[in-house]
C-alpha cells in the first residue's frame, strides 16, 4: 500500500472507531499479521484494550485472525476492507433507491454495527422508521421483515460464518480460535420468524421515569428469552453491492454505444443472472432468447424477432 493510502485508513478508522481501535488498525497495517502479544507489547496498551479493539474491528470485518501451526493466533488487518468505508454512503443510497427508506435503514444498521441478528435489525429499522411517521401511525415488524427478505434473497445481505458444531469429546480443550464455516446454500436462508409488532418512538424523560419500575420486570423477562434467530448474524454482502454497480456501469455504455432498447436487453440478462452468477465471473449463466424474451419488462413491447436481431448485433459487437 502507498503511504496516502495507509494514512486513509488511519484517518478512517479514528473517525469510525475511535483512537485505540486507529491505533491497532494502523500497527496490523504497518506490520502485518501479529500475535495479540506482539501487539500490546509494541502498541504501549492495555491488554483488555487491545482485546477490546480487535473485537471491534474483527466485528466490522477489519481485521481477520488465523491460528497458527505453533498454536498462537495472528490478527492481520484487510486494507481494502478499511478502504471501502468510503463506499457506505453509496451502499446505503443504493439501498434507497432498491428497496426504498426500509432497505436504507437495514443496510445502515448493519454497515454501522457490522454483524447482526435479523430480529434485532427488524426491531431497530422499526423504531426508526416510527420516529419519523406522523403521530399515531406506526411501522410493522412484519412490512420491515418483508424488506430484510427480499435483499437476502437479491443477496445483498448474507448470512455470516459460524462456529460449527463440534462432534469432539466434551472435556476436548477448546481451540485458541474457533474456525467459522458457511454452508454455500445457507448463506442467504431467511430464518421463519415470527415477529409480531410495531416499531416504538421514544419517551419522553417524564414518561419514561413514570413507566420504568412498573415495566422493568416485564421487559427483563422477555430479554432473557432467547429469539428463534439466536446466534445467525447477518452482514452487508459488499461485493454484491459492487457487482450492481458494474452492472449499471455496462448498461449504460450499451446505451451510449448502441441504443436504449439494446440496453434494456442488456438489463434483463443481467438481472436474470445476478443470483446465479459470482460477483467476479467473467460472464452471465447461458441465457436463451426465450428466456430473455418473456423476462423483458412488462411493458416493453418488441416482437421476438427483434429481440433475435438485437442478440445478434450484440453478439457480433468486438466491444
Amino acid at each position: 500500500m502507498t503511504q496516502a493510502e495507509i494514512k486513509l485508513c488511519s484517518l478512517l478508522l479514528q473517525e469510525h472507531f475511535g483512537e485505540i481501535v486507529e491505533k491497532i488498525g494502523a500497527y496490523l497495517i504497518r506490520t502485518g499479521s501479529q500475535p495479540l502479544r506482539m501487539i500490546v507489547s509494541d502498541t504501549g496498551l492495555l491488554l483488555d484494550q487491545v482485546k477490546k479493539a480487535l473485537c471491534v474491528l474483527i466485528q466490522h470485518n477489519l481485521v481477520t485472525y488465523q491460528l497458527q501451526k505453533r498454536g498462537f493466533v495472528e490478527y492481520e488487518a484487510q486494507c481494502k476492507r478499511i478502504l471501502r468505508i468510503l463506499r457506505y454512503p453509496r451502499y446505503i443510497y443504493t439501498a434507497k433507491t432498491l428497496y426504498s427508506d426500509t432497505g436504507e435503514l437495514i443496510v445502515e444498521e448493519l454497515l454501522l454495527n457490522g454483524k447482526m441478528t435479523m430480529s434485532a435489525v427488524v426491531r431497530k429499522v422499526a423504531d426508526r422508521l416510527t420516529e419519523t411517521m406522523e403521530d399515531g401511525k406506526t411501522m410493522d415488524y412484519a412490512d420491515v421483515s418483508n424488506t430484510f427478505v427480499r435483499l437476502a434473497d437479491t443477496h445483498f445481505v448474507q448470512r455470516c460464518p459460524l462456529v460449527p458444531e463440534s462432534p469432539e469429546k466434551p472435556e476436548a480443550p477448546p481451540p485458541p480460535a474457533p474456525t467459522l464455516v458457511i454452508n454455500e446454500k445457507d448463506m442467504y436462508v431467511v430464518p421463519r420468524l415470527n415477529l409480531v409488532g410495531k416499531g416504538k418512538r421514544r419517551r419522553s424523560c417524564d414518561e419514561d421515569n413514570g413507566e420504568h419500575r412498573a415495566k422493568k420486570q416485564k421487559r427483563d423477562g422477555e430479554s432473557s428469552e432467547p429469539q428463534p434467530d439466536d446466534g445467525i448474524y447477518w452482514q452487508v454482502n459488499i461485493d454484491r453491492f459492487h457487482q450492481h454497480f458494474r452492472d449499471q456501469g455496462i448498461v449504460s455504455a450499451v446505451a451510449n454505444r448502441m441504443d436504449q432498447t439494446s440496453s434494456e436487453i442488456v438489463r434483463t440478462m443481467l438481472r436474470m443472472s445476478e443470483v446465479t452468477t459470482s460477483s467476479g465471473a467473467p460472464y452471465t449463466q447461458p441465457l436463451s432468447s426465450n428466456e430473455i424474451f418473456r423476462s423483458l419488462p412488462a411493458g416493453y413491447n418488441i416482437a421476438k424477432q427483434v429481440l433475435d436481431q438485437y442478440l445478434t448485433l450484440l453478439a457480433d459487437d468486438p466491444v
